[in-house]
């Protein structure tokens, strides 16, 4: 974090808790900060060199000489003409001022660019420490022998079964092989059922299996706690899901 916080490329979360962290007197961590400070500070040496053009000086040139011409001509009579080095100084320090203003445009281009791309990077490996920590748990909930199983079966024989682990600790993973997925933009939703008696099904995440009918799904915060479930369930819903079940549940499993 320590060359995006350089650039300003963090958000505020991000780079108050970088802050906080250095006002601990981390020695390590602030000498990183100089290093990336520094490594920033030297974007301004990657502008190419660059030069005005042939075309450009020679009509500058061209400008200043019939200028000075005429005003030698007007001011003939009275005053003395003025040295053509004065004259060639001044279209020389035109010539530099055009020439800075064209590399300090470039520069800033160039700085904003780095900018845009270090946010960009920051957010795909963010994007990536995500994908890998909810990998991670996945993992932990199948395989962990205090994970119990669900088997979810269909009144359809035809459709396959769905298979759940619920992790007291880290949650639910479902998965799911050749499920049909549902018609136009329906999605299926996941239901846990309460045992109180007559209580209503509390809503879970949504989803849709992929070209090849397969899925998985990790439900990091069950709504509701193992002991206090009896079972679960899936129904199809409208795109985003429901807050109640509108169709008959096509896969249940009891949690024992």
């Amino acid at each position: 974090m320590f060359e995006a916080y350089a650039l300003g490329a963090l958000d505020a979360a991000e780079r108050l808790g970088l802050e906080a962290h250095l006002a601990t007197g981390c020695k390590d961590c602030a000498k990183a900060v100089e290093e990336a400070r520094w490594l920033v500070s030297q974007l301004a040496y990657l502008a190419p060199e660059a030069a005005p053009s042939d075309m450009l000086k020679g009509r500058l040139m061209q400008t200043v000489r019939a200028e000075a011409l005429q005003a030698a001509k007007q001011s003939a009579a009275t005053k003395p003409a003025i040295p053509l080095w004065m004259w060639a100084g001044v279209a020389a320090l035109f010539l530099f001022s055009v020439f800075s203003a064209r590399n300090a445009e470039q520069l800033r281009k160039d700085i904003r660019t780095t900018n845009e791309r270090a946010a960009s990077i920051l957010k795909e490996r963010q994007d990536l420490e995500a994908q890998l920590e909810t990998a991670k748990r996945e993992a932990v909930i199948l395989t962990d022998p205090a994970s119990v199983n669900i088997a979810l079966a269909s009144s359809d024989p035809q459709s396959p079964q769905l298979e759940a682990k619920w992790h007291s600790k880290l949650g639910i993973v479902l998965t799911g092989q050749k499920v049909p997925a549902p018609p136009g933009n329906r999605v299926l939703q996941l239901w846990l059922i309460p045992k109180t008696p007559g209580g209503k099904p509390i809503p879970s995440l949504t989803l849709r299996p992929d070209a090849e009918g397969k899925f998985v799904l990790l439900v990091a915060n069950p709504p509701e706690l193992m002991a206090q479930t009896k079972a679960l369930a899936i129904t199809e819903e409208p795109e985003g899901g429901s807050s109640q079940p509108t169709t008959t549940p096509r896969w249940v499993g009891g949690v024992s």
